[in-house]
């Protein structure tokens, strides 16, 4: 049990918050508009949707942490993880992510058969991404793309179909995800040049990369202004919309090319507040919506 709780603790699973609100958004969506009118997920949906989601996010974050051991003992920001230590081993890391990765495609099994189909699809996404910045500036796209597919899966396990929309949830997650992280990834723009990583503030410079930053989660703002037309929202979805735009505003005031110390706030409170926040607009919205 102490290996699994620092296992946790080195993946940060508390932040697991950041993705499962909008894919239980994508679930509510479906629900209400693939199903019978004013339709709800059942709690047995809800529940996988959430073993699924979990799972995923615990393999992939696990497996960047095996990727990037070797990365890990050289940078100093990162030399107190537990695989550097040797608080965990590679052995049981390498378990976690299997069982991880079990609970993802046993999840979608209960799920929807096509669900199950694309299961081992997502495990390729979520691994790859851990080795892309070792070749591409453009890693923080697959981030977000990583916690992107989550609306579409949700649709998917609900509805056991899919609907063109979700693409534009998922593109706003995307650039969401994209654009923290770029945020996130100014604090070893040294350690990239030394090593020979690639991100944004390297290639860019960190004053153009918070402006490519504050770009991406401009286009997200607008995509779900998309999303709400496309699926005539009524207001607490646009209220939502509201909230996020003045949430990212903020996000971006705490950081500034010279100034870093408040990046853990950005990185952490702020986003944890846009996700869940907007899965209770949205809520609210599908609730006294008439489609």
């Amino acid at each position: 049990m102490g290996k699994i709780r620092t296992t946790l603790e080195m993946i940060k699973f508390e932040h697991s918050v950041f993705a499962l609100p909008f894919a239980l958004t994508g679930a509510l969506l479906a629900a209400r508009y693939a199903g019978p009118p004013h339709g709800w997920p059942t709690w047995r949906q809800i529940g996988w949707i959430v073993v699924a989601m979990v799972g995923a996010r615990s393999a992939a974050m696990t497996m960047n942490r095996i990727a990037d051991l070797h990365y890990d003992r050289l940078n100093p920001r990162t030399q107190n993880r537990p695989l550097v230590t040797g608080a965990l081993s590679l052995e049981f890391a390498w378990a976690f992510t299997l069982i991880a990765a079990g609970a993802l495609v046993i999840a979608a099994w209960q799920l929807s058969p096509l669900a199950l189909k694309l299961s081992p699809v997502a495990l390729v996404v979520l691994c790859f991404y851990s080795y892309t910045k070792r070749f591409t500036a453009w890693s923080h796209v697959v981030l977000g793309f990583c916690l992107g597919m989550s609306p579409a899966a949700a649709w998917i396990a609900v509805s056991g179909g899919f609907d063109a929309r979700m693409l534009i949830l998922c593109a706003a997650v995307t650039l969401w995800v994209a654009g923290f992280d770029v945020l996130y990834a100014c604090q070893d723009i040294e350690f990239d040049k030394q090593v020979g990583l690639h991100s944004i503030p390297k290639r860019f410079g960190i004053a153009r990369a918070l402006w490519m930053a504050r770009g991406m989660h401009l286009l997200m703002v607008t995509l779900l202004g998309w999303l709400a037309w496309s699926f005539s929202m009524p207001w607490p979805a646009w209220a939502g919309i509201a909230v996020v735009a003045g949430l990212l505003a903020y996000e971006h005031q705490l950081v500034k090319p010279n100034d870093l110390s408040k990046l853990d706030a950005a990185f952490f409170t702020v986003n944890g507040y846009i996700s869940v926040l907007f899965l209770l607009f949205w809520g609210v919205a599908i609730y006294v919506s008439h489609p």
